[in-house]
């Protein structure tokens, strides 16, 4: 046995509580090196009163990763607290592993109380907790300036028309929230039931990250009394509203870091800054990439965006006002949190205890690009943008990186990063306003990027749609990602939006498989690029199988399939075509 991949933490994604009175207990071992796992355990001061250390409980494998495999049990304590350990067996050797480490198995070893990881008492108010709402909610991201342009009074100076060129950087084509309310029957009609907003407040680029005033609207975009209309109108059509809060950095141009530049060292908000030196006149003291000195911190090497200081009391009440005043004057739902993972944690526990105070299921979103486990332990986030989780199934489906093995290992080891109700909510998106988009990625193969998107909407967490994907819209990297909203109907691809609409609904209609059903590959075949895999929950399971390769596939026949492509019936079979796939379910009831 390999002793030294035996890994296990308690109060931690290996031992937490999922509610509040049932634990979520994992093991990690070498892959296909232990046999059996089982779980001892028992209440810490009924060990020697009940001998409970002589019974156990078998574990399952329920992720396999190309090194580890996890074990998994749920537990249940009639007074709210557990002690236990793992009896671990490979067909040569027993061994205990528990809170003092490995020791050979016998019953000096068992009966030992201090041996015994523990979970001291099944406090709820430490529990992570997620918003159950996130969970039913398929999201879609829209970049206001390049949506709809609802009411052209308030187009900037220099607009350009509508879809006119590819934009560049610094264009304007008069998007704003009055062109979102126009649409909104559009999103009710393709099935969204949240809307993810880029930033919406006063500043002076075309994407607003680079805030000016965080208490006003864009007056390009509208009014407060205007977004108010749109939060109201999204909200009774069953869609909830989730803004971007750019809490890392502010704009160039906001009173705060003006007074900088112009007063130096006297300016009341020198504070509220990473100044390195004086003076912090734009464009003059090395604020560039591979400067080897600069004068103030920013948001990468952009000037145009000085960094905040949070861990001023100043700026964490000013912000902290910021993100109040939302939620209580407009009734928002959410926060998507720009360059969360470059902001201090106390900051963030200040943001959630704040926030979630005004509304209980708000629900709280990092933009973090890699593991995240120290932001999602209840406190500070409830999920985070699952790029790492996606940028898996991109390697696979589309770039051809991985095979079908790594691409089930490389899924199962984010899911292991983080607890079982942590997954439930993650942000599933394939594409965004600052990637390739998706139909671009796959050199514009439109059987390519709807299996890619049947293969995310089938997994834990809840999925987006960038605004166009819809229509099959194409765009390079930032800022061609960032194209006029085709609405046009000679230029929209309908068959994509049917498509879009039909794995919307499936997504709804299934969403209890797929938010809480257990996922197993069953099929991973790395010669033909085939992948199969189910979700079992509540007697009901949810299967499918995608062909990534060059050759047919075939399954048994299916009487009831809920979606496919690509997908014939040939006698008793079932002939899946490259770039087809197949998604169906089964009921024991």
């Amino acid at each position: 046995m390999e002793k030294a991949a035996l890994y296990h933490r308690p109060e931690s994604e290996y031992a937490y509580l999922y509610d509040k009175d049932t634990m979520h207990i994992r093991l990690r071992t070498k892959r296909d090196d232990v046999l059996r796992v089982q779980l001892i355990s028992g209440d810490p001061y009924l060990i020697h009163e009940t001998n409970w250390y002589n019974s156990s409980e078998e574990m399952k494998v329920i992720a396999q990763t190309e090194e580890y495999d996890y074990w998994f049990i749920e537990k249940t304590a009639d007074f709210k607290r557990l002690q236990y350990a793992f009896e671990l067996s490979d067909g040569k050797e027993k061994v205990f592993y528990g809170d003092r480490g490995i020791f050979e198995l016998n019953e000096q070893t068992r009966m030992k109380a201090e041996n015994y990881f523990r979970l001291p008492y099944f406090h709820d108010i430490d529990r992570v907790k997620t918003p159950e709402w996130v969970k039913e909610t398929v999201w879609y991201q829209i970049f206001p300036e390049r949506f709809a342009n609802g009411d052209p009074s308030n187009d900037p100076d220099g607009v350009l028309s509508w879809g006119s060129k590819l934009p560049g950087r610094d264009d304007f084509f008069g998007g704003d929230l009055q062109g979102v309310i126009d649409n909104l029957d559009h999103l009710v009609d393709l099935g969204i039931n949240g809307i993810y907003f880029c930033p919406i407040f006063k500043a002076s680029s075309n994407h607003k990250y680079d805030t000016i005033d965080y208490f006003d609207i864009d007056p390009n975009f509208g009014t407060k009394e205007l977004f108010r209309e749109l939060v109201e109108k999204a909200h009774e059509k069953g869609i909830k509203v989730m803004l971007d809060a750019v809490f890392n950095h502010t704009g160039y141009y906001s009173k705060e870091w003006l007074d900088v530049v112009e007063n130096g060292e006297k300016s009341q908000y020198k504070d509220w800054f990473h100044i390195n030196r004086y003076p912090v006149k734009f464009g003059e003291n090395g604020n560039f990439e591979g400067a080897t000195t600069i004068a103030y911190d920013t948001f990468a090497f952009t000037p145009r965006m000085p960094k905040l200081n949070t861990a001023n009391p100043d700026v964490r009440k000013y912000l902290l006002d910021i993100a109040t005043y939302w939620i209580r004057e407009f009734d928002i739902d959410a926060w998507r949190l720009d360059v969360a993972n470059e902001v201090d944690h106390h900051f963030w526990k200040s943001f959630y205890a704040e926030t979630t105070a005004l509304k209980e299921d708000f629900y709280i979103l990092g933009e973090i690009w890699h593991s995240s486990q120290s932001w999602l332990n209840g406190d500070e986030f409830h999920a985070v943008m699952n790029y790492a989780y996606t940028e898996t199934i991109i390697n696979y489906f589309i770039k051809k990186d991985i095979s079908s093995t790594k691409l089930a290992s490389g899924l199962f080891d984010q899911l292991m990063l983080y607890r079982e109700q942590t997954n439930q909510v993650m942000f599933n998106c394939l594409d965004s306003h600052d990637t390739t988009r998706l139909l671009t990625l796959c050199e514009g193969d439109k059987e390519l990027a709807k299996m890619t998107l049947a293969f995310t909407f089938l997994q834990q967490g809840s999925p987006c749609i960038y605004y166009g994907t819809e229509y099959a819209m194409e765009g390079e990297n930032d800022p061609d990602c960032r194209r006029c909203m085709i609405w046009d109907e000679k230029d929209q691809d309908l068959d994509f939006y049917e498509f879009v609409k039909k794995l919307i609904a499936l997504r709804h209609s299934e969403q209890p498989l797929l938010s809480y059903g257990v996922l197993d590959f069953t099929v991973l075949d790395n010669q033909k690029n085939i992948v199969g895999f189910s979700r079992r929950y509540d007697e009901q399971t949810l299967q499918a199988v995608f062909n990534n390769g060059t050759e047919e596939c075939s399954i048994e026949k299916i009487d009831e399939v809920l979606l496919s492509q690509k997908t014939v019936v040939e006698g008793d079979r079932m002939i899946i075509k490259p770039k087809g796939f197949i998604v169906y379910k089964k009921c024991y009831r």
